[in-house]
């Protein structure tokens, strides 16, 4: 064992025994959270406009501070940008995280010094967890590569502004740069396949033991590995590559391709970072979800997503949250975020500890007859399938098909598959019978001869990764949307199907 591997193990057993005092006294700890969000607040713009110095408790929170996306906000980012201070938190951010939004273009959302340490910490205690509770710590002493977006920073007025990955990239612990690849000026390339052809050159001769990435990005990577070295398995080419770690997005439906293609399983751990926030980490490899970061400055609300948008909606903070119920996550955080909707949902797997599964987007469902189809439904429904089938899926998108040139309406599902099914008939068969028992409004719109069931479209080798980059849109943090309620980006998929 190596000098590092050997010392991370005392520092990893002394964060996890950090995490669990936190973790096991939940309510008290987003108490202290929320007092130190308010006064954190009140001299501030927002804080004087929302009647801050009037707020004693949730109750009253939740009668000044309405829910809001980021366009509610847009004015008080634009007093930011302008180089005003004291906005929405005390003084001037250190760093504005250029984001793309779905319906505001391009957002910026403030990282201050009081919330840098929740990005970075979470990311540490997640590996720290993994150290402590497998006792595998000899990954520390091998490469590691974070596949990601530019670390290269602009300016707006004082105020860096960059990609979250490159924002982080900037942050790196000095005891991990000699470990961590690929090199900076091949991270600040801006040409995604140029970029993953320099790494591949720069880590195949390396002894790899920590990947990170979205998976499909990783899938990539590893293909243009398995090309240039002409070996059958990652295996071979990193034989001591231990350790997976990923976010973003399920990556249960693309285990089973990574097992083969790796050539062996190997440990994975789960993220949940946002722009906004480093919400969840996975603790644990023996139980089920992600453990929500409760003590690093994001006091959680909850709004059930079957509610989320209505007059009356509710809303309620930890304490009122239940088992099994898909929420919309709203965050109040350290970086001047109020009743702030990131747009995600999420379900709670455990209250002690609280742990959370991401279950989608509240805008990334399918409802065009009111079955309202979403994210972990879909996901759940497609691993078992493959499973069955024993088929590989390297990506997929669903989408309605409401005007069929004849018979009735129908799912249709763009699926690129990197093992097919013996017979895609009995796949997809198979695949709305899973999807009827997830969703009973799916299945009686079928018993009703509203809806027909799904169909396959084929996409060709390399498809998504085709028209990710004919959207401008290939690699670094960016994923395709799995469910859609409209046809936009199902229709300009066709131009990458089998049978275009």
């Amino acid at each position: 064992m190596g000098l590092k591997a050997a010392l991370s193990k005392p520092f990893a057993k002394l964060a996890y025994r950090k995490v669990q005092r936190w973790a096991n006294s939940p309510l008290q700890t987003q108490e202290i959270v929320f007092m130190k969000l308010l006064a954190g607040g009140a001299k501030t713009i927002f804080g004087r406009d929302h009647g801050f110095d009037k707020i004693s408790d949730y109750d009253d929170f939740k009668m000044a501070i309405p829910i809001r996306g980021y366009e509610d906000l847009r004015g008080y980012i634009d007093k930011i940008i302008a180089g005003e201070k004291d906005v929405l938190w005390k003084g001037a951010p250190i760093y504005l995280c250029k984001t793309s939004g779905t319906t505001s273009g391009t957002k910026y959302i403030p990282i201050t010094k009081e919330s840098m340490p929740n990005h970075i910490d979470s990311a540490r205690n997640a590996l720290l967890c993994y150290i402590a509770e497998s006792g595998n710590a000899g990954f520390v002493n091998g490469k590691m590569i974070f596949l990601q977006g530019s670390p290269e920073l602009d300016r707006s007025g004082n105020i860096p502004v960059g990609r979250l990955s490159g924002i982080v990239a900037n942050h790196v612990p000095g005891y991990l740069l000699k470990n961590r690849m690929p090199t900076f000026e091949t991270n600040m390339m801006d040409d995604w396949e140029a970029k993953v052809d320099a790494i591949v050159d720069e880590t195949m001769s390396e002894n790899m033991t920590l990947i990170s990435g979205i998976p499909s990005w990783v899938q990539m990577y590893f293909e243009k590995l398995l090309e240039k070295t002409a070996k059958k398995t990652i295996e071979e080419i990193f034989p001591n590559f231990s350790l997976f770690v990923h976010g973003g997005v399920n990556f249960e439906p693309y285990r089973n391709s990574f097992v083969r293609t790796i050539g062996k399983k190997v440990d994975t751990i789960e993220t949940y970072p946002s722009s906004e926030g480093f919400i969840a980490f996975q603790d644990s490899l023996q139980e089920e979800g992600l453990l929500l970061v409760l003590n690093s400055g994001i006091f959680y609300e909850f709004i059930p997503a079957d509610e989320y948008g209505k007059e009356n909606q509710e809303r309620v903070s930890l304490a009122g949250v239940e088992i099994g119920v898909n929420y919309a996550i709203i965050l109040n955080t350290n970086a001047g975020l109020w009743g702030y909707a990131i747009g995600d949902t999420v379900r709670f797997v455990s209250i002690s500890p609280y742990r959370i599964v991401v279950t989608g987007r509240i805008e990334h469902y399918i409802s065009a007859f009111g079955e309202h189809v979403i994210a972990e439904e879909v996901d759940g429904a497609l691993q078992e399938a493959a499973r069955i089938h024993k088929a590989e899926i390297v990506e997929f998108h669903v989408a309605p098909e409401v005007q069929p040139e004849s018979g009735l309406p129908y799912h249709e599902w763009f699926i690129e598959f990197s093992n097919k099914p013996e017979s895609l008939n009995g796949f997809a068969r198979e695949l709305d019978q899973l999807l009827q028992n997830k969703n009973s409004y799916y299945k009686d719109l079928l018993e009703g001869k509203i809806l027909q069931t799904l169909k396959i479209i084929e996409v060709e080798q390399n498809g998504f990764i085709r028209y990710m980059k004919s959207q401008g849109k290939l690699g670094g943090q960016n994923k395709v949307p799995r469910l859609s309620n409209d046809r936009k980006l199902a229709d300009e998929l066709l131009a990458f199907t089998s049978g275009a």
